[in-house]
């Protein structure tokens, strides 16, 4: 564990690199995965949208012609009813109808067969219409009316009718009813097919390409209208003819929706087919992918160092300056009381003058375990902490460390008890000031988060080859999930009763550091509202013939020992 962390700090540029990399690579393969299947779905979006664009031609043609139809047409019954027809023609003349080739009416107000109306637009009147061709196509585009009207039925729609039996006479016909819904007459007109070809027609493909199509030029699309009988009617493009008419350059085809129903309208690409579109934006994009990856990627490698640093700086001094300050008031705060009532003389008597001395003391002690917390943590970070190795007796190091802290446990009310061994164990080659430090912060801990309970247990062990130290408290406990993370430096258990205790949040990354230096581990087993047991497993190194080393006879005491306030 200890030279992984080691490697990982020595290493953070690369493994930052791989880390960022290892992604990037995924990403994109996964963006090469999706331009593939872009690229085979490219030419039918294409397509699709050459098909709307076609559709929106239709759309535009049949909006003219049916709001033209509909200002036109719409004449009030009464003008047939009052005979007042005359009107019709001097609003046509007023206002002339663009692209219509004839205007007329039928009355059938007065005769059951209709009279028949055609608008001159020389003279501004309405005319008998004579025998003609014309006449004759829109008497069949009228007889069903005709035949309605005759019958005396009820008009069940009053839209707009289109004929288109006779291609020579397109016509629309918008029926005139009254408040019983008859027929009581007819509006229509012959639409100019001239108009629409050269002019409306040219004029939609021209302004809807743009619309579609932003930034094509009207060279790069070529759209071809036929009529029914295959003729063509209409072309553009580059050469203002005809278009290539293989069915691998036809892209799109579709009809006009209202009128003109029998024309033919298709979309051809003389520039590039779909196909090759597709093709060209799938190279351009996986190209562009690549040198955006490898800019990234080199942006990070220079980055990585200067960003770690920042971010690693920044959290430990915010860590510290929240957590630390709780920590040093507290040890600060009990010296200064207790130096106050020396001060103004307040104590006289001999046994607590003494006492007052010896909490002085312990909380000096605590605020200098406190600061040496900091300034080897500072040393840990840095890399510079030393350890001076001697062989010791485990058991007098423990039972020093539990002299030192013993005003602080009996000014808290704990209850300490202490158990030994039968057999002295062997001297551990160990810095006795680092363990010590380390019990130090567990028994710290255990004071803090022992809540209502004031019983700790301390234990010294033999395991086989190693020496245990345990440190028992009947606290709050650690929740399972929490037990890995404990370990990490300022991280504190996200429970509301551990928040309620102000801690560095350094003391248990320091005693892990410290054992795993010595080549021990340190464990915990903790149940939430059962306690925690921290054991710190040292390995025991039997001495050599000839060492000489000085064996000390004590132990940790057994028993307890009871303290009050």
């Amino acid at each position: 564990m200890g030279s992984i962390t080691i490697f990982l700090k020595k290493h953070t540029l690369w493994v930052g690199f791989l880390a960022v990399l290892a992604p990037l690579l995924v990403m994109l393969g996964l963006q090469f995965a999706w331009l593939a299947r872009l690229k085979q779905v490219s030419a039918l979006a294409q397509k699709a949208a050459h098909n709307n664009y076609l559709e929106a031609i239709g759309t535009e043609a049949q909006f003219y012609y049916r709001s033209t139809a509909e200002r036109a047409l719409n004449i009030p019954a009464s003008l047939f009813r009052q005979n007042r027809l005359g009107e019709v023609a001097v609003l046509w003349k007023k206002k002339p109808v663009e692209g219509v080739r004839r205007l007329f009416l039928v009355d059938f107000s007065r005769d059951r067969f209709g009279n028949y109306f055609l608008f001159d637009p020389e003279r501004g009147d309405l005319d008998p219409y004579p025998a003609s061709d014309e006449a004759l196509a829109i008497i069949v585009a009228c007889t069903p009316l005709q035949v309605l009207s005759y019958r005396g039925g009820v008009a069940q729609s009053t839209t707009l009718r289109v004929d288109e039996r006779d291609p020579e006479y397109r016509i629309i016909l918008n029926p005139i009813t009254d408040d019983a819904s008859r027929v009581v007459g007819i509006a229509g007109m012959i639409l100019d097919d001239d108009f629409f070809r050269k002019e409306l027609l040219p004029s939609i493909v021209k302004k809807a390409l743009p619309a579609f199509f932003p930034g094509i030029g009207a060279g790069d699309l070529a759209v071809s209208v036929r009529d029914a009988s295959g003729q063509v009617v209409l072309a553009t493009g580059r050469e203002g003819g005809d278009p290539h008419d293989g069915d691998e350059r036809v892209s799109a085809t579709s009809r006009f929706p209202f009128v003109f129903a029998d024309w033919t309208m298709s979309l051809h690409s003389p520039g590039t087919t779909p196909e090759q579109w597709a093709s060209a934006n799938f190279a351009f994009n996986v190209t562009l992918s690549l040198l955006l990856a490898v800019v990234l990627v080199g942006g990070i490698a220079l980055a990585l160092r200067a960003a770690d640093r920042a971010v690693r700086l920044s959290g430990m001094k915010s860590d510290f300056v929240s957590n630390v300050s709780h920590e040093l008031r507290t040890p600060l705060a009990s010296i200064r009381v207790f130096a106050e009532l020396l001060r103004l003389g307040r104590v006289h008597a001999p046994e607590k003058v003494q006492e007052y001395g010896e909490y002085i003391e312990a909380e000096s002690r605590r605020l200098s375990r406190l600061i040496d917390n900091i300034l080897d943590f500072s040393r840990i970070e840095s890399g510079r902490k030393e350890y001076r190795f001697e062989k010791t007796d485990l058991g007098e190091v423990v039972a020093a460390t539990l002299r030192t802290f013993e005003a602080h446990l009996r000014h808290g009310g704990f209850r300490v008890s202490a158990e030994g061994m039968d057999e002295p164990l062997p001297p551990v080659s160990i810095d006795p000031d680092a363990i010590a430090q380390a019990l130090h912060n567990l028994l710290d801990n255990a004071v803090k988060y022992s809540g209502e309970s004031k019983e700790i247990a301390v234990r010294l062990a033999r395991d086989g080859d190693t020496a245990v130290v345990s440190v028992r408290d009947r606290g709050i406990g650690i929740p399972r999930s929490e037990q890995e993370k404990i370990f990490d430096r300022f991280h504190r258990v996200g429970t509301a009763l551990v928040h309620e205790v102000k801690g560095s949040g350094l003391g248990l990354s320091i005693v892990q550091h410290i054992v795993q230096v010595h080549g021990g581990g340190v464990t915990v087993e903790s149940e939430p509202g059962k306690g925690s047991t921290f054991s710190i497993r040292l390995p025991l190194r039997r001495e050599r013939a000839g060492d000489a080393v000085e064996r000390v006879a004590g132990k940790v005491p057994e028993g307890s020992t009871e303290a009050g306030v």
